[in-house]
């Protein structure tokens, strides 16, 4: 997922994601060697290395002292701001001059002993707050998923080439994109929240006749 946040003065484009791309080393050292900054959670499995030293993150995370934690909100969410305890250690530092990688870790307040874990790579200037926004960037992208699978239909579809995919897709998200537009404007998308659900169905039933298949 990527994403453009303004850090130190300079807008920054982001990669983001979850430990499936986290846990991809090879994956990381690309967008390294494309100076890519990200920030990717990945599982307890992965090892970075810290002061020269290779270590597992699960090996970290047990050793995670007290102290040194800072409240930060990773953005809003549908019950206000997410509020965790965050801080990041430093590893080694990467090839590219002027860029360093971090180990992100994001506490749950109320379970202490939660704690979820990041690699990160950006400017040396990055502040903490902005690993921590770029974190939070990931639960907005995924909700946004969520809702256009049940506004506009994002996943209602029974399509047997790439290209009907990419049809009803491209359909789906515009859609979505031009509910939101008239959400801000007007506060309200009922009548054209059921306009664009009628607008997927149809084009799925018109693909399904020109296919020659039958409507469950």
């Amino acid at each position: 997922m990527l994403e453009r946040t303004r850090t130190a003065g300079v807008v920054v484009a982001w990669i983001t994601g979850d430990a499936i791309y986290g846990d991809d080393r090879a994956l990381r050292q690309s967008l390294e060697a494309h100076r890519q900054a990200y920030v990717l959670a990945v599982s307890g499995k992965e090892s970075v290395w810290l002061s020269h030293h290779q270590q597992r993150i699960s090996t970290l995370l047990a050793e995670l002292p007290a102290e040194g934690w800072e409240r930060l909100s990773a953005g809003t969410g549908s019950k206000g701001p997410r509020w965790y305890d965050w801080r990041r250690v430093e590893a080694s530092a990467p090839q590219q001059g002027g860029w360093k990688r971090w180990v992100l870790l994001r506490r749950s307040i109320t379970e202490p002993t939660e704690v979820t874990a990041y690699i990160a790579y950006a400017p040396a200037t990055t502040l903490l707050t902005d690993l921590v926004r770029v974190a939070g960037m990931r639960w907005t992208v995924e909700e946004s998923i969520q809702a256009a699978k049940g506004e506009v239909g994002l996943d209602h579809y029974e399509v047997r080439s790439w290209t009907g995919w990419y049809r009803h897709i491209t359909l789906a998200m515009w859609a979505q994109a031009f509910l939101a537009v008239v959400r801000t404007e007007t506060g309200t998308d009922v009548a054209l929240k059921k306009r664009a659900q009628e607008l997927i169905t149809t084009s799925l039933a018109r693909f399904k006749a020109h296919r020659g298949l039958r409507s469950a």
